[in-house]
């Protein structure tokens, strides 16, 4: 099975550059992110020519995330399921083959201090609630997305200039921790180490994916059960190149099911 996570931008804005890579890269199934469209709106036809089945939770021009799989997507989870926390579309769920899958978009956060960077500390503690709610370690699982995190000085391009600021913030860091120590590994890291490697590139910068101006923050973690079987988790980075990309790029892992 070859899984991956990316962050469109806008699937509609997105659409073309989308189709091209599934027809070429065929995965099983991809997690998308920021899919800024109401469910009403997404472009199902399209994906669905393709093969893919598809699960849906977006909102007007904000947020949004779905699940595409070539496969079966049962049990599919809206939200939180609560009221602890707003119902922006930044989660979807769902079980493919017996493999539970989660995507996400985690807020971004803004500022360190607002009210936004407060929210996202907040969600990610729901989140580590969530993940003990409703699955066990020992089930097979992968959680995948914009995970609006770079955990380590290997994970952004200039650590020391951006460390304490949002995205590579010790009390995210110290709350992405406590999330994996449910029992989750990175897979990308398992693979590769070192720093260079992101995913996510700044529209701002010039030349900003040339020069390797990037933050890891999408990312594909998955139980001992399936880390085990995973043979490969690469970055696309070709794939953020051309003409109206998203400053995201793909993440794949392949998984010897």
């Amino acid at each position: 099975m070859r899984i991956a996570t990316f962050n469109a931008a806008s699937i509609r804005a997105r659409l073309p550059r989308l189709i091209d890579w599934l027809g070429e890269n065929e995965p099983d199934v991809l997690a998308i992110q920021e899919t800024k469209v109401e469910d009403d709106k997404f472009p199902r036809e399209e994906i669905e020519e393709l093969g893919y089945e598809i699960a849906i939770h977006g909102q007007k021009s904000w947020n949004g995330v779905a699940l595409l799989s070539r496969r079966p997507i049962t049990d599919v989870r809206h939200g939180f399921g609560d009221e602890l926390m707003p119902n922006d579309a930044r989660i979807i769920a769902g079980t493919i083959d017996g493999l539970h899958v989660i995507n996400t978009y985690v807020p971004n956060g803004s500022a360190v201090g607002s009210d936004k960077f407060e929210y996202k500390l907040r969600w990610l503690d729901r989140f580590k609630t969530y993940l003990e709610q409703n699955y066990r370690p020992d089930e097979p699982l992968i959680w995948l997305g914009d995970i609006n995190i770079a955990p380590t000085s290997d994970d952004v391009y200039d650590s020391k200039r951006f460390y304490g600021g949002v995205g590579h913030h010790p009390e995210e860091m110290e709350r992405l921790s406590r999330i994996l120590e449910f029992g989750l590994t990175d897979l990308f890291r398992v693979h590769t180490q070192g720093p260079g490697h992101y995913t996510f590139w700044d529209f701002t910068l010039p030349r900003g994916v040339d020069r390797n101006l990037g933050w890891r923050i999408d990312h594909i973690y998955a139980t001992e059960s399936v880390a085990k079987l995973c043979t490969e988790c690469v970055v696309d980075k070709a794939a953020r190149k051309g003409e109206k990309p998203s400053d995201h790029t793909f993440v794949i892992a392949t998984l010897d099911l």
